[in-house]
């Protein structure tokens, strides 16, 4: 370890600018929010859609439509696009994107399991087609429980 005594960054600049990343409230995120949002779509925040497994959290989730979106970013998770392999501590970051993409597909197959609807975007997609394609998602997912409401309710209604 190059810069910082005991630390994993290759010199303390690089240092403050990993630990200045954000885990939530980034620009991709927040400009597929607003779209959403501005469409009256409801949700959580850095949320844990399975509340048995909170470290696991999804950026947005509707949780009636059991709908969770993870907007990951390229570098963090290793987009085959734009991701590019530092130079400095090239093994400890390697190993650290690889732990990343087998946690997104543990956590993506661990929802699916539970009837969670998992969609995953990347953050140099364009905000208005994410939103698009969760707003068709959401919508779909929440009419079909509609419909199994109303079945539901006209059953129940005619055994009376």
């Amino acid at each position: 370890m190059n810069g910082t005594a005991g630390s994993w960054a290759s010199t303390p600049a690089v240092r403050r600018s990993m630990v200045s990343n954000r885990r939530r409230d980034t620009k991709p995120e927040i400009a597929v929010r607003k779209l959403l949002h501005a469409r009256g779509f409801r949700y959580r925040v850095d949320y844990a859609p399975d509340r048995g497994h909170l470290r696991n959290r999804a950026d947005i989730v509707f949780t009636r439509a059991r709908v969770a979106v993870f907007i990951d970013g390229c570098w963090w998770h290793g987009c085959k696009q734009h991701h590019r392999a530092p130079k400095a501590n090239s093994n400890y970051w390697s190993s650290k994107i690889a732990r990343n993409t087998e946690r997104d597909r543990y956590v993506s197959e661990m929802l699916r399991e539970r009837g969670w609807t998992v969609l995953r975007f990347w953050e140099h997609q364009r905000a208005a087609e994410v939103a698009d394609e969760i707003a068709r998602e959401v919508s779909n997912r929440s009419s079909r429980n509609m419909d199994t409401q109303i079945v539901t309710t006209h059953v129940v209604s005619d055994q009376k």
